[in-house]
């Protein structure tokens, strides 16, 4: 029997149909006040007939003055509720489940999006040319930010979605409580892991108080930042000790952050890309840890006999594909029916690069075209347009400086 077809019932009691997971990605398609638009309707409704068995969102902000990316969906009220269930109800008619992600990005706020200075645990700049140096939350905003994640949770409740993914991995807020290099403080929410991982859980706790026991709660967090001095994976196995005593319904197991794109596939050894999953070692070393939770694995499973080993072995409990989604809507559907045994994905990259080469770092670069690339190709889906494979790699650097103005070559910007 195919694993990836197993059908899987949450501590919720929500029973999604199958292994397979569309994870998190940026899809910049709000309007300018930040609300859903009829162009994520239709995308959602696309990726709602995947195949997938659980569907989550990109980035959707609990604060409207700090945004990852222009065109990011903001909840901070019931102000869009309407549009909202319009969405919801759009990715549900394909039979998949469809959770909001729920996202801070703290110090890795578009400045130019947000228009204010961006807030974080600690005034700690990115490591990053031309990044802002964040003002320190105090501990009133942080108590308040808690209390906007949970707001975000029961409105997406109110709205028809069926869970929410807090995410706490990449680099943003959740995450950079968690890191000693952003999180500086020495009060209860800063110093030990104990105190680090504070912030965490109080969202985590305020968001299930919010939405009740029948409503799915995920997260997604680092194994690692890669980082030296930063977080390691030996912490995030007791965050995941800890988490795994509350009140949560899914861990999705990820890594990175802006600064060290692990998440891309930037730093996986040969033996490691050879399993496809990038932190499949790292899902199997905290198995124990997880308890009864269970674990999805997101990042570099493209082969659909890669998915059914780690399924069988135990390593994790979902799949988690992206990239592959936006080149081919249909790629689940054809795994669980066995007439597609991968899901590519596209693999642009900067032209002249001997140029180039000479003036930037083209593994930053590649990074970068990659995710603009990817983002053409969900906004072609979203206009009821096939994706392009053969898209040049100069038209999406044009497009990702329309959408996020001169400041989106500075960095790459990761993916929910």
């Amino acid at each position: 029997m195919s694993h990836i077809g197993q059908p899987l019932t949450l501590a919720c009691g929500q029973t999604l149909p199958n292994r397979l997971m569309k994870a998190g990605l940026s899809e910049q398609l709000s309007d300018r006040d930040h609300a859903p638009t009829v162009h994520l309707e239709h995308l959602y409704e696309r990726w709602g007939r995947s195949g997938c068995g659980l569907t989550i969102t990109g980035n959707v902000t609990v604060d409207r003055l700090h945004m990852a990316e222009p065109r990011n969906v903001a909840i901070e009220d019931d102000r869009d509720r309407e549009r909202l269930s319009r969405w919801a109800t759009a990715a549900k008619r394909g039979g998949t489940s469809i959770w909001l992600q729920l996202n801070h990005p703290g110090r890795q706020a578009n400045p130019l999006a947000g228009r204010t200075r961006p807030v974080a645990p600690s005034a700690v700049a990115l490591a990053v040319p031309g990044a802002p140096r964040p003002r320190a939350l105090t501990g009133r905003e942080i108590e308040a930010t808690v209390l906007r994640f949970a707001t975000a949770a029961a409105v997406a409740k109110e709205c028809g979605f069926d869970g929410v993914q807090l995410h706490g991995a990449h680099g943003y807020l959740i995450s950079q409580f968690l890191s000693p290099l952003a999180n500086k403080r020495d009060d209860d929410w800063g110093g030990d892991l104990q105190r680090r991982m504070r912030f965490p859980v109080e969202v985590l706790r305020a968001v299930r108080a919010a939405v009740g026991d029948r409503f799915a709660v995920g997260i997604k967090l680092n194994s690692a930042d890669f980082q030296r001095g930063g977080f390691t994976e030996d912490e995030s196995e007791k965050v995941v000790a800890c988490l795994a005593g509350e009140q949560i319904d899914l861990i999705e197991i990820s890594g990175g952050t802006f600064e060290q794109p692990a998440m891309m596939g930037s730093i996986a050894r040969q033996s490691t890309r050879e399993r496809e999953a990038y932190f499949l070692t790292y899902a199997e070393r905290v198995r124990e840890h997880a308890k009864e939770v269970p674990l999805a694995v997101t990042g570099g499973f493209r082969s659909r006999s890669a998915m059914e080993q780690a399924l069988a072995e135990g390593a994790c409990d979902i799949v988690g594909i992206g990239r592959p989604l936006c080149i081919d809507p249909k790629a689940a559907r054809r795994l669980l029916d066995n007439t597609g045994h991968y899901a590519a994905s596209g693999t642009p990259r900067i032209g002249a690069r001997s140029l180039l080469g000479r003036f930037v770092d083209l593994h930053a670069a590649d990074a970068f075209l990659d995710v603009q690339w990817h983002t053409d190709q969900i906004h072609r889906i979203a206009k009821g347009l096939e994706p392009d494979p053969g898209l040049p790699w100069w038209r999406s650097t044009i497009t990702a400086v329309r959408r996020n103005g001169l400041a989106a070559i500075r960095r790459p910007r990761r993916r929910g």
